[in-house]
């Protein structure tokens, strides 16, 4: 057992060969355009998953709501915070086109 401790340690302690890590690289930008517009499409498939969502959820509360007052109410604010998810992001592009302006690309 004291044998295999040994190889085991010397073994990571002292190395035959050194290892060498190659750079990756993971994403470049061409450009500050490019970045925005990609900034932009996470942003729109973000907000849109968000909003279906709160929309299945007002949908199950409403259909299991079985008439209770408080539940039709829940139903109907994720309903709302379900179109305005929509609605941002269907302003996303508006929001990159306003900041490819104040950038200047």
């Amino acid at each position: 057992m004291l044998l295999v401790a040994g190889l085991v340690a010397g073994t990571l302690l002292f190395p035959g060969t050194t290892a060498h890590a190659d750079t990756v690289v993971l994403a470049i930008a061409g450009s500050v355009d490019e970045v925005l517009t990609n900034i932009r499409n996470w942003l729109m498939g973000i907000l849109a998953g968000l909003a279906t969502v709160f929309l299945t959820i007002g949908g199950v509360r409403r259909v299991f709501g079985g008439g209770d007052p408080g539940e039709q109410e829940k139903s109907k604010e994720a309903f709302k915070a379900a179109g305005i998810g929509y609605a941002l992001a269907a302003l996303a592009p508006l929001v990159v086109t306003v900041l490819k302006g104040i950038v200047g690309a």
